[in-house]
């Protein structure tokens, strides 16, 4: 008798603001695909409108997608307190026949079905860095977090590092099941034919260092502009090509500060800003790149680490537990808050060679990971 193949609801209600999020979803999908075709669960997928461009780079076999209206936070927390039922999930539910349900970011009251619920945090940033965060920011990510601790059965977190965060800042329940799914990047087929054309587009030159993060304070592109501008007074001169969305300096005393350094040093040469250009442009450039260079102050799990692992890329990170809980012995490492340690690895960065082998074997990689995750839901 052929068995049914496993029905996987998944929630896609990302602000553009993350795009860590956008993306982690739009990776579990294509991660799956890596599975035997009989393990292979049938997925719906529950988009917010804004995202549907996304879904043009899916082609899972299985897949049903669904234009979906979600709640405001307060509107859906006041109507699921009024009438007892979970409103961002409560249509979804009753709608379809669903074996698991991934990832639940609000629980404001427990949800009795017989569906496994399964929420997902990414990350305590706020607890390392108030100041990145408004006093009204901080306090409604404590009272989802602790919600999401009284009424879900599981939660999935993205390292050890952030495990160890929950449990020193909250009080976690002894029948609580925590699953820890490292996260990877999926890298669709790239015509390495290309970079020519793209390096010209992009006018860049032949060597430089890539740094793919959003432009927020936590991401810490200040330490390289320091190292770069200290190398420059050595007389090397380093090539950075850095993307991510770019908010206007005048609304981002974060991008001030930057632009600062560039004119006091005199980096302008030494610097491309590429903005948002499309995945398959900015994943090209990253394998063709000498290094990624990693630079933050908190990750919960990251993104851009993760690309370059599929990529076979060298990364120099900053020595945070969880970045060096990703790369183990083949990362390189310097305190992010001294750019000094920077200039002594950039200062005598080995020229790459573009077919040597850094990390495990991808598909292997991948295939296990996609294991690794539907067990969770089984």
């Amino acid at each position: 008798m052929k068995k049914e193949r496993f029905k996987l609801g998944i929630i896609y209600n990302f602000s553009f603001k993350w795009m860590g999020g956008i993306i982690y979803i739009l990776n579990v999908i294509k991660m799956l695909d890596f599975l035997d075709d009989e393990e292979k669960p049938e997925i719906f997928l529950f988009y917010r409108p804004d995202l549907k461009k996304f879904l043009s780079e899916l082609n899972y076999p299985y897949l049903n997608a669904f234009e979906w209206t979600f709640p405001t936070i307060t509107s859906g927390y006041l109507k699921s307190w009024i009438t007892g039922r979970n409103m961002f999930i409560d249509a979804i539910l009753n709608s379809y026949n669903l074996d698991a349900l991934y990832p639940l970011h609000d629980y404001p009251v427990k949800a009795v079905k017989n569906v496994k619920l399964v929420s997902w945090y990414a990350d305590l940033q706020h607890k390392y860095y108030p100041e990145f965060f408004s006093v009204k920011k901080r306090l409604e990510r404590d009272a989802r977090i602790k919600l999401i601790l009284r009424h879900s059965d599981d939660l999935v977190i993205s390292s050890n590092a952030v495990a160890y965060d929950f449990k020193r800042f909250f009080k976690i329940r002894s029948d609580l099941k925590m699953h820890i799914f490292h996260f990877v990047s999926i890298v669709d087929w790239l015509d390495s034919e290309r970079i020519p054309e793209l390096k010209q587009k992009y006018k860049l030159p032949d060597k430089y260092f890539m740094i793919s993060n959003q432009f927020h304070k936590h991401k810490n592109h200040k330490v390289i502009l320091q190292a770069s501008a200290a190398l420059k007074k050595e007389g090397i001169n380093l090539f950075l090509v850095m993307t991510g969305k770019l908010p206007d300096a005048a609304q981002s005393p974060y991008m001030e500060e930057l632009h600062r350094i560039i004119e006091k040093d005199n980096l302008h040469e030494n610097i491309r800003f590429l903005g948002v250009i499309s995945r398959n442009d900015q994943l090209l450039l990253m394998k063709h790149s000498q290094a990624v260079i990693q630079p933050s102050l908190f990750e919960g799990w990251s993104t851009v680490i993760e690309d370059a692992i599929s990529l076979q890329v060298p990364v120099v990170a900053s020595n945070l537990p969880v970045n060096i809980e990703q790369l183990g012995p083949d990362g390189v490492y310097f305190d992010p808050l001294k750019p000094e340690e920077l200039v002594a690895i950039l200062a005598h960065y080995p020229e790459r060679n573009l077919s040597d082998i850094f990390y495990e074997e991808y598909h292997e990689r991948v295939k296990k990971a996609a294991i690794g995750f539907m067990k969770i839901f089984r």
